[in-house]
């Protein structure tokens, strides 16, 4: 998106907060941004156009810095998924995506609704994956069920909270709640072997999330997690060339998430630093770690 575009986005949303969506014409956003008719429809087909990149302009934001706190940490952290979620409620607390949303469900627009009900959907993917992470593989039957009792727990406890505790609203201690109890009930279902929903449905659900930048990414932080593991087991008498390593992966995973343009050159070299280890250089980790770059 072009600078000028992302201005424009950025004046409707201010628009959109201080008027609501529906109070805000196309001649509002025409004058607040000193932009021609023309280029409003050259940038956007309509009114709802300009209002989902709005939503997808917070969305790129917050995926970006809840990658970049998965960088160089243990995936399977609880802690990590509460400063994630941390961010993602600070986040549309700022933005007040909220009032927006609901303002959207409200109304008789069923593409903007169908929209809405889409990031909803990727929440809930989201969610899906991180608790795979922490749970583990032998919890994958539960996932799905577990990250929509979690989602529904937060709305409402953030929802509820802050009408009866503003402005002393927590969002620290109702995430740590909804954390704790969701481990209790994976520990239950899980126990009582109980399943509603399959966790491959969210195929169904969002079938052009799957094979996107985002997997790119993940699958990322998952294969170099796992070579960190390795360079633990298999450098354990030789600290110097651990942190060098761990140093060289945790620069490849920066370079590659945080740059809109890698500097290859660099990821190549490290890659290659790491490839000459004699104790890293025929492992299965390393190779899967080289591929699934190789194939962004």
């Amino acid at each position: 998106m072009n600078e000028r575009k992302q201005l424009v986005v950025k004046y409707a949303h201010e628009l959109f907060i201080e008027k609501g969506y529906q109070a805000t014409s196309i001649q509002d956003i025409l004058d607040y941004s000193s932009i021609s008719k023309g280029t409003f429809y050259n940038y956007f087909s309509s009114k709802g156009e300009l209002l989902k990149a709005v939503f997808l302009s917070a969305q790129e934001k917050l995926e970006k810095e809840r990658n970049e706190l998965l960088i160089g940490q243990n995936l399977a952290d609880i802690e990590i998924f509460i400063k994630q979620s941390e961010l993602q409620i600070h986040s549309n607390k700022s933005s007040k995506l909220f009032s927006l949303y609901e303002e959207v469900m409200i109304s008789n627009d069923t593409e903007l609704k169908n929209f809405i009900t889409h990031v909803k959907f990727q929440y809930i993917h989201w969610l899906s994956k991180r608790f795979l992470d922490i749970f583990g593989v032998e919890k994958k039957p539960y996932i799905l069920d577990c990250a929509i009792l979690y989602s529904g727990m937060m709305h409402q406890m953030i929802h509820f909270n802050a009408l009866a505790r503003e402005p002393d609203f927590n969002p620290t201690e109702i995430i740590r709640y909804c954390v704790n109890r969701i481990i209790t009930i994976f520990e239950d279902v899980s126990s009582s072997n109980v399943q509603l929903l399959e966790p491959d449905l969210i195929k169904q659900w969002l079938p052009d999330c799957f094979h996107t930048q985002e997997d790119f990414h993940t699958a990322l932080l998952h294969s170099a997690n796992d070579l960190k593991k390795v360079i633990f087991k298999l450098c354990q008498e030789n600290e110097a060339e651990r942190v060098k390593n761990l140093k060289l992966i945790h620069f490849i995973q920066e370079e590659i998430l945080q740059n809109a343009d890698p500097r290859i050159f660099l990821i190549d070299s490290a890659l290659l630093s790491l490839r000459t280890d004699p104790m890293l250089k025929e492992t299965v980790e390393l190779s899967e770690f080289e591929k699934i770059i190789a194939n962004n």
